[in-house]
């Protein structure tokens, strides 16, 4: 199942940090979303586009993770030419992440 089945996704970007929540459409779903989007699943479902780890919060009370992810320096919003620079981008490649 691809995650944007069981949750929706909500970024925002400052320069070249990028934070991605996912929220689950109905409660019971948030044990499977924790326990299969973990940091490190993130972390290699963007590869090499991200420099450094991927930091994970859980908010079990709004059934949601918070993800913070670094990009290169050169690939931050505010300075990159690339036209899809900005973290909504990386939201919706994130709910194609096969759970």
């Amino acid at each position: 199942m691809l995650l944007r089945e069981i949750a929706h996704a909500r970024t925002g970007d400052k320069g070249n940090i990028v934070t991605i929540s996912l929220i689950t459409y109905r409660d019971e779903d948030f044990e499977l979303l924790s326990t299969r989007v973990t940091a490190k699943a993130v972390q290699e479902h963007f590869g090499e586009l991200l420099d450094g780890p991927v930091l994970r919060y859980d908010i079990p009370h709004l059934s949601a993770l918070n993800f913070v992810l670094r990009r290169p320096e050169t690939q931050g919003v505010t300075r990159s030419l690339a036209l899809d620079a900005h973290g909504k981008c990386l939201g919706s490649a994130l709910l194609s992440l096969e759970i």
